[in-house]
């Protein structure tokens, strides 16, 4: 996998995820309650974002990513 589809991989899951954030900001605004919109996209922006995490844990157990400090020197 070269690095500009690892650093698309992550960037597209965070876009999913401030997307979710966002809809359930708008759906909590709009529905006052009403539905459990807000609650599922709250849901799929927690399981998003932990799915990152673990994906990027596999990437760097597995070799694919290198972790590295701020300023590696």
């Amino acid at each position: 996998m070269n690095d500009s589809l690892k650093t698309l991989l992550i960037i597209a899951f965070l876009i999913l995820i401030v997307w979710n954030l966002g809809a359930g900001l708008y759906y909590m605004l709009v529905d006052k309650g009403g539905s459990k919109r807000t609650v599922n996209a709250l849901t799929r922006r927690i399981a998003l974002s932990v799915g990152l995490i673990l994906l990027v844990v596999l990437a760097i157990k597995m070799g694919w990513i290198q972790p590295h400090g701020i300023n590696p020197g």
